[in-house]
């Protein structure tokens, strides 16, 4: 019963003093044009993305912007023709001029990743734009969502805005693990925290960031995120330190291409990172593993005990915590236009970012930590010459 009631403390605390995490009305304002429409490079890090380029690239050619825009797609050491056909693509599709090039192997203490975005931007500032949009290859956007992104940059005084793009759900993994990742990533990153004047609280969503160029330069990224793994929230950390502002939204036209069709296929996408997110400390691997099994655990344990044993309060307890924690969760399945019967297997979903919480630190310890297309990362403190 006292655990429960733990619980559901718990529950009421993040309901109501987590930034109101469980809302998804947190968007792009309506667009208020500017006099003048500055120039915008968009750099496009990609490896071995063949498979989905033909659904995204296309939907940035096609932007209908009317300032000066150009396309900067690094092709990092593909093996799938990945740079002949965005090449392709854009033959085929005209639009935006698009450049395409490679970086090279990304030196040590480098992510490959962050190494391809710090050679676009190096290409792009031979325009001098005073805008880069940093976005994946596996994102389709809008025709207008570039002018949407600059035209709230430009009117809220942002030197970071960034969408979180609606992940792809259709098997049904992808209905139960990915609206969770999102909410689970709100509750950790409130986004009305994040565009708050004086808030502490920065993280960005690495498929769609725009980004004024002064305020990169004097936050000096990529370059002092290098190594991180986590690379948006990094990102927004950086931008935020140095001074500038910060906005995270959910996106309404800006999607994710890539399928998750099997368990496997999203167990990967989470374990890659989870215990990077936790800086590799044993410590708080413990406490989150307690705190996970604490908040989503413990509310449909205490009901079913509760039940078998005859104890009514610690029934009830927690079966008022897995209700306020229901509840919390339908405003994301209804955001994914999901069925909100989703809602009560939370919990389910919750053991299994568990698991792979664990299995990413059991992996990490066995030197396949941050592995992702052909390479693994190591932890930055072992990186030789990081500090």
């Amino acid at each position: 019963m006292w655990t429960a009631a733990g619980s559901l403390l718990a529950w009421l605390w993040l309901l109501l003093c987590q930034g109101f995490f469980w809302r998804t009305d947190v968007r792009l304002p309506p667009r208020v044009e500017p006099d003048v429409w500055p120039d915008v490079c968009v750099v496009v890090p990609a490896r071995d993305e063949a498979a989905v380029l033909p659904a995204a690239l296309p939907s940035l050619l096609r932007q209908d912007y009317p300032g000066r825009a150009e396309i900067f797609l690094v092709d990092d050491g593909s093996a799938d023709g990945t740079g002949d056909l965005a090449r392709e693509l854009a033959r085929r599709h005209g639009g935006l001029p698009l450049t395409v090039d490679s970086p090279g192997e990304p030196p040590a203490g480098w992510t490959g990743k962050l190494w391809a975005v710090r050679h676009g931007m190096g290409l792009a500032s031979a325009r001098d734009p005073e805008y880069l949009l940093l976005t994946d290859a596996d994102i389709a956007h809008a025709p207008d969502s570039l002018r949407e992104l600059v035209a709230a940059a430009r009117a809220g005084g942002y030197d970071l805005v960034s969408q979180m793009a609606r992940l792809r759900v259709e098997s049904i993994w992808e209905r139960l693990v990915v609206p969770a990742f999102v909410y689970f990533f709100a509750q950790l990153y409130p986004f009305r925290r994040i565009g708050g004047k004086g808030t502490r609280t920065a993280a960005a969503a690495g498929g769609c960031v725009l980004l004024r160029a002064d305020a990169a330069e004097r936050a000096r990224v990529p370059d002092v995120i290098r190594h991180a793994v986590i690379d948006d929230v990094a990102l927004a950390r950086a931008v935020k330190r140095g001074g500038g502002r910060v906005w995270l939204g959910l996106a309404d036209r800006v999607d994710s291409v890539r399928p998750y069709p099997r368990p496997g296929d999203l167990w990967r996408m989470v374990s890659r990172s989870a215990y990077a997110q936790l800086r590799h400390s044993p410590l708080l691997l413990a406490g989150t593993v307690a705190g996970l099994a604490l908040v989503y655990l413990v509310p449909p344990a205490a009901l079913g005990a509760g039940l078998v044993t005859g104890d009514t309060a610690a029934a009830v307890i927690g079966a008022l915590a897995w209700l306020v924690m229901t509840g919390t969760y339908v405003p994301m399945l209804r955001y994914y236009r999901q069925p909100s019967w989703l809602a009560p297997l939370l919990p389910f979903t919750a053991f299994l970012y568990l698991l792979m919480t664990v299995d990413s630190a059991v992996r990490h310890h066995r030197g396949r930590g941050a592995a992702w297309k052909g390479r693994t990362y190591a932890r930055p403190d072992s990186v030789p010459g990081e500090g």
